[in-house]
């Protein structure tokens, strides 16, 4: 997050899952910004959407002086209305809805460049530090209101889970990626990275909530080297990957083709984020 991010666009289309058939309507261009829209998630109603964007040179990364800082916007799929939501001298990433529903957190690459979980009011106000100790964080996934997933970079990165109560946190797993995502029914997926004989293998892993004992769930695909995933709500996991939509479900061998993303136009997919209801998909393409 601390490097110039190529330009990309998020897009937001019809969708339904049904035990693991997946159909994407047109996607229509939701954040339209000439540099960097990105990481997007809905908000629990599935009304709204967050994405990060990066707009022409209104202000300066902290961490990297050829870059150009980050504020989070927010989609009315109603009105189609879109509404910046941080305006501050630092840059914002990540934006999701915690899980009391009143405020969204965000990894906040503050001014010195350290990089925190912060959170703010979804109605406007100032923001909260929320893991004065645990950093440089990269991504996040929230398990309940006090406990959250952490990617928190370094030689390797590492899984952590910290209690937002007590400001602590347990390295669970090493050498992750980035990619953390709710499970629907509870836990977290994560991504494990193993290299044997210098070949190096990415499996999804699922964190079970309470325990914190780790499982695997499926392979990842050889050729994904740095996958980003998500959840349907009938339990449906899906990537992005060679221009396909790929699929999985408890029980399957492993991913399976779903949507031609090419022939809908869409090029060089990598996150995506599916609504609550599991009626809308929003998808990051280049430009």
């Amino acid at each position: 997050m601390q490097t110039a991010a190529p330009p990309s666009d998020v897009y937001l289309a019809a969708f339904t899952s049904q035990a693991g058939k997946i159909t994407i309507g047109q996607p229509a261009n939701i954040s339209n910004g000439p540099g960097y829209d990105n990481q997007p998630s809905f908000t629990p109603e599935g009304q709204q959407v967050l994405f990060t964007s990066v707009r022409g040179n209104q202000k300066p990364d902290p961490a990297n002086s050829a870059a150009t800082g980050s504020d989070i916007y927010r989609y009315d799929i109603g009105s189609g209305r879109l509404t910046q939501l941080t305006s501050t001298a630092e840059s914002e990433y990540s934006p999701t809805v915690t899980p009391g529903g009143a405020e969204f957190s965000v990894i906040r690459v503050e001014a010195e460049g350290t990089q925190r979980l912060w959170r703010f009011p979804l109605a406007g106000g100032k923001p909260e530090l929320v893991l004065a100790n645990v950093k440089p964080v990269g991504y996040h996934a929230w398990i309940d209101r006090s406990t959250v997933a952490l990617f928190v970079l370094g030689s390797p990165a590492t899984l952590q889970v910290a209690n937002t109560a007590t400001g602590g946190a347990q390295v669970i797993a090493r050498d992750i990626g980035r990619s953390l995502q709710r499970i629907p029914g509870g836990g977290v997926s994560f991504v494990q990275r193993e290299t044997t004989d210098g070949k190096v293998t990415l499996t999804v892993m699922r964190l079970e909530p309470g325990t914190h004992k780790v499982a695997p769930l499926v392979r990842v695909p050889d050729g994904a080297q740095n996958p980003d995933f998500t959840w349907t709500p009938d339990g449906t996991l899906l990537l992005a990957h060679g221009g396909t939509l790929l699929r999985w479900r408890s029980g399957d061998d492993g991913f399976s083709a779903g949507v031609d993303l090419d022939a809908l136009g869409l090029t060089g997919v990598t996150r995506i984020a599916v609504s609550p209801r599991g009626d809308r998909i929003a998808l990051v393409a280049q430009q």
